[in-house]
């Protein structure tokens, strides 16, 4: 059952739980999610980033891709997303994550994403709210939800770049909403993107309970969501550099302060870091406990790049020799199809730990659609 965020949201607001949104790069990845997401009974939104449009596209070197090449990935991606979901019972949104112009959310819009993200908050306020009402007023006539940005997270993930953060204002997210329109509204709090979010990180839920009451005292119906809040588990690490890897300075978001959020008016929870972590840990062991599988030469090749390059733990660089699987799903040997189910194995644990953690499991009934 494919949807906008709205019917969601409107759940999530009235029984005050939240929902991980999963960023994802592959046909398998999407199958994973899926899954695990009918195994507990929960609504899904399932996230492509821009640059993971770039690299389903076809495109190893995806960081420098073109627009066409990333509108090409967007039709790919859903129609990947279209066919693996459009018979199941979960309800099922694709999220465009921190579209950075109008062009690329229309173009995700016109590729068939049931929701889309404006990131306009490096831009001045009045030019952040001008681009946001554009978005809105394109989605509204095609029945597709729109998620706003204001304020700055600090962090590195894929384009997403800043030194600093620069916390969201409540005053301000009540004009931004009143004038756009937006259904949900990402806030700066405290999280940052990427792996290495510092140690003991302390969101600032003061800030998330006085957007939420500011909104709600304006009569304003708008979710509030967290981005760059992956958990990056400690343990986790550990076993990626036990295994050849070296991570460092890697440190996320403990989920007993995410499930506290919550409380506070959080009702979307990005994570996409810790769906990396997991797949390079399992493509990692897998590797280390059947040497026999090197000798498939599709295999050998993710092996080679996982040692030629320790720091990484991003699928789409070690796994770029099998980019037609990702973006396929078509997995021509049994020994890959190893790795393509340790990389399902991943995302499923992720993903099923976020949705007990976040409160969504067994919730798609509640959802009016």
């Amino acid at each position: 059952m494919i949807t906008s965020l709205k019917p969601l949201l409107k759940a999530a607001q009235e029984n005050n739980f939240a929902y991980g949104a999963f960023n994802v790069n592959s046909v398998s990845q999407i199958e994973a999610a899926l899954r695990i997401h009918e195994i507990f009974n929960s609504p899904m939104i399932l996230q492509g980033a821009e640059l993971a449009n770039a690299f389903m596209s076809g495109k190893n070197d995806f960081k420098n891709a073109s627009f066409e090449e990333k509108v090409k990935g967007m039709k790919i991606m859903a129609d990947a997303f279209y066919k693996i979901t459009e018979k199941s019972k979960i309800p099922s949104v694709l999220h465009l994550d921190h579209g950075s112009s109008f062009e690329i959310c229309k173009a995700a819009i016109d590729a068939g994403y049931t929701s889309v993200m404006i990131d306009g908050s490096s831009k001045p306020f009045e030019e952040n709210i001008e681009i946001t009402k554009k978005v809105v007023d394109y989605a509204n006539k095609h029945n597709v939800s729109v998620e706003g940005e204001l304020g700055v997270l600090a962090g590195v993930e894929d384009q997403v770049f800043s030194k600093t953060s620069t916390y969201t204002n409540p005053l301000d997210a009540v004009r931004f909403v009143k004038e756009t329109g937006v259904d949900t509204l990402a806030i700066s709090y405290g999280t940052s993107h990427g792996a290495n979010k510092g140690n003991n990180v302390v969101l600032r839920k003061e800030i998330a309970i006085a957007v939420n009451e500011c909104l709600h005292h304006e009569g304003l119906d708008c979710a509030l969501v967290s981005h760059g809040s992956s958990n990056v588990d400690p343990y986790m690490v550990k076993q990626i550099n036990d295994l050849g890897g070296d991570i460092k300075n890697a440190g996320g978001i403990p989920i007993p302060q995410l499930q506290q959020v919550i409380k506070s008016g959080i009702r979307k929870i990005n994570v996409d870091t810790d769906i990396r972590l997991a797949i390079a840990r399992n493509t990692r062991e897998l590797l280390e406990r059947n040497e026999s599988l090197l000798d498939d030469k599709y295999v050998k090749m993710i092996d080679q790049r996982l040692k030629e390059n320790p720091k990484d733990f991003d699928p789409r660089y070690f796994m770029q020799d099998i980019i037609d699987t990702m973006i396929t799903g078509d997995i021509p040997t049994d020994s890959l199809q190893e790795v393509i189910d340790s990389m399902k194995d991943a995302v499923m644990e992720v993903c099923g730990r976020m949705i007990v953690a976040f409160g969504s499991n067994e919730k798609y009934k509640l959802l009016d659609i």
